[in-house]
């Protein structure tokens, strides 16, 4: 193959494991390949240079956007400047649509433009699929209701399947990490996932914190936090040290944490997925500045925030959003289910459903062969 040269823009830590995953693939496939990226150490990892590391780009809420508007206008024009200068064969985009859709924009079909993991225009800011439509030549998505969407407007789409069924598995045995934890075999394991950013943590850990207290006073029952390397122990500590309960730490340790799992709280967002795949009955517990939430909220057409109720299409797992997230009821809906088992295997079932929606595992090499075939 001749030599290509491409660009992938990323933002967020999420788009970055896809990015890194896509960028594997295609190197495997094709090892002359030139990949250039927006992104951080890991996808440098998975073989691209990295022209621009993200480090504190992350945006939590429409405040802290305006704050880092001199980034983004300082990565926009560093981006539009070396696309010009260094003739890359494509541009992909994955996920972090507010940057992203703008600088395709920009761009303004001068080059072939393909974008990884969509945007959720289907949940939220519908206008923005006209813009996509316009600058994004090629999409590839994630979820087979995502190519029904995009197909509606005659574009270019392709479904590969998501690339978490490669990802979450656990690394240890379940009785492994149980005696790694010094927790019990034989006693319920409730696992919290507050989300991986600051802010996330300060909002929801300490709803679930409480909700926590409840559950164990009238059920014996042991707990883990999935601490995130990206917020420091500080953070967790303080806030546990306010509720006084008993509750082991493991950080980076997602899947693990799931796998000895009999219930979870997750915060909304990937997590939910990566507790589907692993078939773990859970709620989804979400709460964000008020401010921020009143600004987001109506620009949401969907019923429901939780991806997994969104592949659905109807609600199997309980959410707690915002003025909901109330540790009373969360914690009598945690009871309600644990101590039932029709409707913890009612759960797991649907689950099941979702994760065979989701595709078969290979979602980043269909996704990288699709784009050495377009750029072709």
């Amino acid at each position: 193959m001749a030599e290509k040269k491409i660009l992938i823009i990323c933002g967020e830590a999420s788009g970055v494991l896809h990015a890194a995953n896509l960028t594997s693939a295609l190197k495997k496939i094709n090892p002359e390949l030139k990949v250039f990226g927006v992104g951080s150490e890991l996808l440098r990892q998975a073989g691209a240079e990295i022209l621009y590391d993200i480090k504190g780009l992350s945006v939590f809420g429409i405040f802290d956007v305006f704050k880092k508007l001199p980034k983004f206008f300082e990565l926009k024009k560093f981006l539009l400047y070396t696309i010009n200068q260094e003739k890359f064969d494509a541009v992909i985009f994955v996920d972090f649509s507010g940057f992203n859709l703008r600088l395709a924009k920009e761009l303004n079909n001068t080059i072939p433009t393909i974008y990884y993991v969509s945007p959720q225009v289907w949940a939220s800011r519908p206008g923005r699929v006209q813009t996509i439509k316009k600058y994004i030549r090629k999409m590839i998505v994630l979820f087979k209701f995502e190519k029904e969407f995009y197909k509606k407007y005659g574009m270019n789409v392709d479904f590969v399947g998501h690339p978490l069924l490669d990802i979450v598995k656990p690394t240890v045995q379940k009785d492994e990490f149980l005696n790694h934890l010094k927790l019990s075999k034989d006693t319920p394991t409730i696992a919290l996932l507050p989300g991986s950013r600051k802010q996330e943590i300060n909002n929801i850990l300490p709803i679930m914190l409480e909700s926590v207290k409840l559950i164990s006073e009238q059920m014996n029952a042991q707990f883990v936090i999935v601490k995130s390397p990206s917020v420091d122990w500080k953070t967790y500590n303080r806030i546990i040290d306010r509720f006084k309960v008993e509750v082991k730490i493991a950080e980076g340790k997602t899947y693990d944490c799931l796998n000895i799992a009999d219930f979870a709280l997750v915060c909304s967002g990937t997590a939910t997925l990566e507790t589907a795949i692993m078939q773990k009955p859970f709620c989804v517990v979400y709460k964000m500045n008020l401010l921020n939430y009143l600004l987001y909220r109506p620009q949401v057409k969907l019923p429901y925030i939780g991806m997994v109720n969104i592949v659905a299409g109807k609600k199997i797992i309980p959410e707690f959003i915002q003025l909901g997230a109330i540790p009373k009821k969360i914690a009598h809906e945690v009871l309600q289910i644990m101590r039932n088992p029709a409707k913890l295997q009612e759960i797991t079932s649907n689950l099941a459903l979702v994760k065979s929606s989701l595709g078969e595992p290979g979602a980043a090499s269909r996704a990288a062969r699709i784009i050495l075939e377009f750029i072709s």
